[in-house]
């Protein structure tokens, strides 16, 4: 394995052509105590590929503008400037729809994918592995059709029955999404090369783990805007807030370093980072909890063609009055307040983001170490790339699924319409009868004798 990795580093390659497949195999025993002496620290240096650094892409204007400044306050306006940007930009995005979200979160999704992916060709690149990338993108094609495949038959129902060929597609859909994934798996079994062998698994492993954070977790923010796109906003609005509070609280105040993989944390700033999440949290539920327009569930209609966010709000965006504690009758000299059920939930969201969260960023530090890069990316000045502003959304949104599926949504109608309408018509109808006999009994439809008068 450390020969590997040297001549990764641009040894030179066909002078170990010759190695017998016996010895190569004593080096894959012999190179996993290797490896894990090289994770010490003492080691580390000798066994991490060199990837070459992210470039500056800090805008030539704005470069001019601060060049006066400390490398500390010009980093410090970078990244204010560039913040304010692109939370402008989120809130145009939110502005134009559900259809723009989606493709948003697709494009971060790709983003992200092709960031992780090339920091594992830069490292073994000299190596010239046949069909790595190839099938690396065959991969991520592969298991977005899973995913989004699953999707259009769960909120799309009506549509897919309307289409004969998506009838078709959605009834055989993980037979065929299981086809692709074998074709790209038997692909990379003919693709492996003596003396690669090792190498060429590594990646197989890099490209699956990668699309296991990236895929999977995109996948389930859609889940998320899906139920309404409060459960989009707030949630990715918070994290961008904990990020913004924790970075001023710790410029201006941090003295006590928070963690060794990222020495620039502090107690400080993650501590004031906590309670300035928590409060904007709730004051932003408090406000996107009172339109229709964020709290509705995100269905197509199909005689429109379009997406609907209109409907009847759940209890969960109706105010309700609540008795205070004891202790904060007396401070605040109230006895109850009005607010909506989606503030309490907020303050869980807001301290997951705030205390978990951060663990995102910190896994994302880990691996830029054992890397020696600074930035996944030079995508957005100031901040790096799409992943470095991601880490944190990604666990998220994932928490926020396993939140919603918990304890906030029930049984799925679109789910069951969709089953019903695929059953026979002798079927449904049998369906159809026993139902009506259920709520006649429940006392929600009138009796037959009471119908005929």
């Amino acid at each position: 394995m450390t020969d590997l990795r040297k001549r990764g580093r641009g040894g030179d390659l066909d002078s170990t052509v010759n190695i017998s497949d016996k010895e190569t195999d004593g080096e894959d025993r012999v190179g996993l105590s290797g490896e894990l002496e090289g994770d010490e620290e003492a080691g580390s240096k000798a066994e991490t590929p060199d990837v070459p650094p992210s470039l500056d892409s800090t805008p030539k204007c704005l470069r001019k503008a601060l060049e006066g400044l400390s490398s500390r306050w010009k980093n410090w306006w970078v990244r204010g400037i560039l913040s304010l940007t692109m939370i402008t930009g989120f809130f145009l995005i939110i502005y134009l729809g559900p259809i723009m979200l989606i493709l948003v979160v697709m494009s971060v999704q790709i983003k992200c994918f092709q960031e992780i992916i090339t920091i594992g060709y830069r490292v073994y690149h000299s190596y010239d592995l046949p069909w790595f990338r190839t099938l690396s993108w065959y991969f991520l094609i592969c298991v977005n059709y899973f995913f989004y495949g699953e999707t259009l038959a769960d909120y799309f129902g009506v549509l897919v029955q309307r289409e004969e060929p998506l009838q078709f597609l959605s009834r055989y859909h993980r037979f065929i999404s299981f086809a692709l994934y074998l074709a790209g798996f038997c692909m990379f079994v003919l693709s492996l090369v003596k003396k690669h062998y090792r190498l060429q698994f590594y990646m197989f492993a890099w490209t699956h783990v990668t699309l296991l954070i990236v895929v999977t977790q995109s996948h389930l923010v859609i889940q998320n805007l899906f139920e309404g796109m409060i459960w989009f906003i707030v949630p990715i609005s918070i994290v961008i807030c904990n990020d913004i509070m924790a970075y001023l609280f710790g410029f201006f105040f941090g003295r006590t370093p928070l963690i060794k993989l990222s020495p620039k944390k502090t107690w400080e700033g993650f501590i004031g980072g906590y309670f300035g999440t928590v409060v904007f949290g709730f004051i932003f539920a408090y406000l996107l909890a009172q339109y229709q327009y964020f709290v509705c569930p995100v269905e197509y209609d199909s005689e429109t063609n379009r997406f609907a966010v209109e409907c009847q709000p759940s209890e969960l965006f109706v105010m309700h009055e609540y008795t205070l504690p004891a202790v904060l009758k007396d401070i605040l000299r109230m006895k109850t307040v009005n607010m909506y059920p989606f503030q309490i939930h907020s303050i869980a969201l807001s301290s997951f983001a705030s205390l978990i969260g951060p663990f995102g960023g910190f896994f994302a530090s880990g691996f830029k170490r054992a890397f020696k890069i600074k930035d996944f990316a030079d995508t957005i000045p100031g901040h790096g790339g799409i992943v470095d502003r991601f880490d944190c959304q990604y666990l998220m949104a994932t928490f926020v699924h396993v939140y919603i599926t918990s304890f906030i949504r029930g049984p799925n109608p679109s789910k069951v319409l969709q089953q019903l309408l695929v059953l026979q018509p002798e079927q449904q109808l049998g369906i159809f009868n026993l139902l009506q006999s259920h709520l006649r009994e429940r006392g929600v439809l009138p009796a037959p004798d009471t119908e005929a008068q």
